[in-house]
C-alpha cells in the first residue's frame, strides 16, 4: 500500500485531487509524479519541501528530485525561502490562467516551434530540388497550417485572461458565428 492511500497523510479531497491530476497529467503526456507534486502544491496552504513530497506521495526521493526540476523548468512551481531552513521549499503557481499560459508557452516552445523549423527546412530543400507536384502541395499545405497554428498560439499567449474568458463564454454563439462566416449560415467567403 502506498503512503498516498493512507488517509491520515492527506485530506481525502486533497488525495482525490492529487490522484486525478496525476492521472490527467499522464493522459496529457506529463509524468504522473510531476503532476501529483504540482497538485499537492496547488492545494497546500504552505510551501513544502522534497522530503514532504516523498512522504506524502509515497515517491522515491530521486523521482521527486527529477519531478521538481521539471516543474521548475515549466515555471509551474518556484523556490521560496523559509526562515531557519536550509532545505529548498516550493510553492505552486495557483492562478489557473498563469498556469495555462505557462503550459501553452512551454508546449509552443517544445512542440510547435521545432515543428515549424522542420517544415521550414523541408520547404527550403524543396525550393532547391523540386518535388513531385503532389508531395510539393502536401508540404505547402503543412507549411501553411503550421505557420497558422504558430501565429494563433503567439497571438493567444498575448491575450489578457479576461478577454479569453469573454471568448469562452460565447460558447454556442461563437460556434454559430464561425459557421455563419464559414458559409454555413450565409454567403461563403474565401
Amino acid at each position: 500500500m502506498t503512503e498516498i492511500a493512507n488517509e491520515s497523510k492527506l485530506h481525502p479531497a486533497v488525495q482525490e485531487f492529487v490522484l486525478r491530476w496525476g492521472y490527467l497529467g499522464g493522459q496529457g503526456g506529463v509524468n504522473r509524479s510531476v503532476a501529483q507534486i504540482q497538485a499537492l502544491l496547488i492545494l497546500s496552504e504552505t510551501a513544502r519541501n522534497a522530503e514532504e513530497f516523498a512522504g506524502k506521495l509515497g515517491m522515491a526521493r530521486s523521482n521527486v528530485s527529477n519531478s521538481v526540476k521539471e516543474l521548475l523548468a515549466w515555471k509551474l512551481i518556484r523556490r521560496v525561502p523559509v526562515l531557519g531552513e536550509r532545505r529548498d521549499y516550493y510553492e505552486a503557481e495557483t492562478d489557473m490562467w498563469q498556469m495555462a499560459n505557462k503550459v501553452a508557452q512551454g508546449r509552443k516552445e517544445r512542440e510547435i516551434d521545432p515543428m515549424l523549423a522542420a517544415i521550414d527546412a523541408a520547404k527550403a530543400q524543396a525550393d532547391q530540388q523540386p518535388l513531385h507536384p503532389t508531395v510539393a502541395r502536401r508540404l505547402e499545405d503543412m507549411h501553411g497550417f503550421i505557420h497558422t497554428v504558430e501565429g494563433w498560439c503567439r497571438q493567444m499567449l498575448g491575450v489578457p485572461p479576461h478577454q479569453i474568458m469573454r471568448l469562452l463564454r460565447l460558447g454556442d454563439k461563437g460556434v454559430g458565428l464561425l459557421k455563419y462566416i464559414g458559409g454555413k449560415g450565409g454567403k461563403k467567403k474565401d
